[in-house]
C-alpha cells in the first residue's frame, strides 16, 4: 500500500503592527483608551496633593515652609526611581499589570498619608506615593499608543497623558471645598481611595496590550481574541509577528535608547523633559505656598493652581489637533517660547492682597495651557521616538531625567519664593527656554503625514 502524502495548511501569519497601525480606531479601543486615561487623572491629583495641603500642614505642625523642600524632594525621587523601574517592568511583564500594581501602590501610600504625625513619616509615604505615581504614567502612555491606530497615536497619548493637569484642576477645585471645611487629612483620605477603587475596576476590564502578547506565543490565543474584538479578522490558526519590532529585538532597553539610531533622539528629549518637568514642578509643589506667602487665601491659592491645570487640560487638546495638522515640531517649540513670555508677562499681575485676582488666575491659566501642553505632547513624541519593545522604558527614562529637573526646582522652590514672586516667574521662563533648545534637536518629530 503506497504511503499517503499528508498535507497540511501553514497557519495564517498576522503581523501586528500592520493590524493596529491601519485598523479603525473602534469604540472598544476608544474605551480602553479612556481607562488608562482614568488612571492617569488620580496620579494628577495624587502628584499635587502635598503642593495643595502644604500651607495647611504648615498651620497644623508649626513648621516652616524651607521644612518641606526634602519632602517634595524625596517624592520626587520616588517618581525617578519608579519611572524607570515600572517601565521595565512594563517592557518585561506587561502594561496592565504594571499599571494597576501602581494605582494600587499610591493609593495606599496616599490614604496612609492621612494618618501621618510628622515630616519624617510624611516623606517616606511621599517616597513610595512617588514610585507609584511615577510608574503610572509610561505604563499608561504606552498602553494608549498601542491600543490606537498610527494616525490616531498621538491623539490618544496626548489626550491620556491630558489627565495629569485634568487630575491636578480637579484636585485643586476638591482642595479649595475640603481644606477649609475638614482639613487635609480628609483631602489624602479621599485621593486615596479613589485610584484603589479604579485598580479593581482595571483588573476586571482592562486587557494587556497586543504588542506584548504578539511576543509571547503562549498568549497568543488571548491577543487573537482582543484583535477579533476590536474588529479584526484574525483566522482561528493565526500566528503572529511585529515585523516593525525586529530592530531592536536582541539589544537592552539601555543600548536601544543610548545606540546609534535614538542617541541624539534621547539627548535631546532628555534635555527638553529635564527643563520642561522642572517648571512643572515648580508650580504644582510651590504654586500655592507661593500665593499664600503673597498674602492670598487658602481658596485663593488653591484656584491658582486649579487655573494653571485647567489652562493645561484646554492646551493639550488644542494641541492634540495642531499636532494632527502640522506634525508635533512648530506646535513644540511655540508652545515652549509662549510658556515663557507667559511667566515674564505675570511679573506685570498684581498679586496683593485685597485685590482682584481675576487677572493673575487668568494668566496663570495661560501659562499652564502652554506649559502643560508642551509637557504632555512630549509624552506622545517619545512614544513615537521608540519602538514597542523598548517604549515603556523610553519614555519612562525620559520622564526619570524630567524627575530630576523636578527633584532640582523642589530643594530650590523655598528659596525661590523667598526672593519673590518676580524671580519665581523668571526662573518658570528660563526654564521654558531650555526646553526649547532640546525639543529642537529632536530630529523623529510627527510628521503631518503620519497622523492625518
Amino acid at each position: 500500500m503506497p504511503d499517503r502524502l499528508l498535507t497540511t495548511a501553514s497557519p495564517a501569519a498576522v503581523d501586528v503592527s500592520v493590524e493596529l497601525d491601519r485598523g479603525a480606531w473602534t469604540s472598544y479601543q476608544k474605551l480602553l483608551t479612556l481607562l488608562a486615561a482614568a488612571a492617569i487623572i488620580f496620579d494628577g491629583f495624587d502628584i499635587q496633593i502635598l503642593g495643595f495641603a502644604i500651607p495647611s500642614i504648615m498651620r497644623e505642625w508649626h513648621v516652616a515652609r524651607a521644612a518641606f523642600a526634602p519632602v517634595l524632594a524625596v517624592g520626587l525621587a520616588g517618581m525617578a526611581v519608579g519611572s524607570p523601574l515600572a517601565g521595565y517592568l512594563g517592557d518585561r511583564f506587561g502594561r496592565r499589570v504594571a499599571l494597576i500594581g501602581c494605582l494600587a501602590v499610591f493609593g495606599a501610600a496616599t490614604v496612609a498619608t492621612a494618618s501621618s504625625h510628622g515630616l519624617m513619616e510624611l516623606a517616606v509615604l511621599r517616597f513610595i506615593t512617588g514610585m507609584g505615581a511615577g510608574g503610572a504614567i509610561p505604563n499608561a502612555g504606552a498602553l494608549a499608543a498601542e491600543f490606537a491606530p498610527l494616525r490616531w497615536r498621538p491623539m490618544a497619548v496626548t489626550l491620556t497623558i491630558v489627565c495629569v493637569p485634568l487630575g491636578g484642576m480637579i484636585g485643586g477645585l476638591v482642595a479649595a471645598r475640603i481644606l477649609p471645611a475638614s482639613g487635609w487629612h480628609v483631602l489624602y483620605a479621599v485621593g486615596g481611595t479613589a485610584p484603589l477603587v479604579l485598580a479593581a475596576v482595571l483588573l476586571c476590564f482592562l486587557p494587556e496590550s497586543p504588542r506584548y502578547l504578539a511576543r509571547r506565543a503562549p498568549r497568543w490565543n488571548e491577543l487573537a481574541r482582543l484583535l477579533r474584538r476590536m474588529g479584526h479578522s484574525i483566522p482561528a490558526d493565526a500566528v503572529f509577528d511585529d515585523r516593525l519590532e525586529k530592530a531592536a529585538e536582541g539589544r537592552t532597553a539601555l543600548k536601544s535608547l543610548l545606540g546609534g539610531d535614538y542617541l541624539q533622539n534621547t539627548l535631546a528629549l532628555w534635555l527638553a523633559f529635564f527643563f520642561c518637568l522642572s517648571a512643572v514642578y515648580l508650580v504644582f509643589s510651590w504654586l500655592p505656598a507661593m500665593l499664600a506667602g503673597q498674602g492670598l487665601d487658602l481658596a485663593t491659592a488653591s484656584s491658582g493652581l486649579a487655573a494653571y491645570n485647567f489652562g493645561g487640560v484646554l492646551g493639550v487638546i488644542i494641541w492634540a489637533g495642531l499636532v494632527s495638522l502640522m506634525g508635533s515640531r512648530i506646535p513644540l517649540l511655540f508652545g515652549s517660547l509662549c510658556g515663557a513670555a507667559s511667566a515674564l508677562a505675570l511679573q506685570f499681575v498684581s498679586f496683593q492682597p485685597g485685590h482682584s485676582h481675576a487677572l493673575l488666575i487668568a494668566g496663570l491659566g495661560l501659562h499652564g495651557l502652554f506649559v502643560n501642553a508642551v509637557q504632555t505632547t512630549m509624552y506622545a513624541l517619545a512614544t513615537h521616538v521608540y519602538p514597542t519593545k523598548v517604549r515603556a522604558s523610553g519614555v519612562a527614562a525620559a520622564a526619570a531625567v524630567g524627575r530630576l529637573g523636578a527633584i532640582l526646582s523642589s530643594f530650590t522652590g523655598a528659596s525661590i519664593i523667598q526672593a519673590g514672586n518676580a524671580t519665581y516667574l523668571r526662573v518658570l521662563a528660563v526654564s521654558m527656554i531650555c526646553s526649547t533648545f532640546g525639543l529642537a534637536a529632536v530630529r523623529k518629530h510627527f510628521q503631518r503625514s503620519s497622523v492625518g
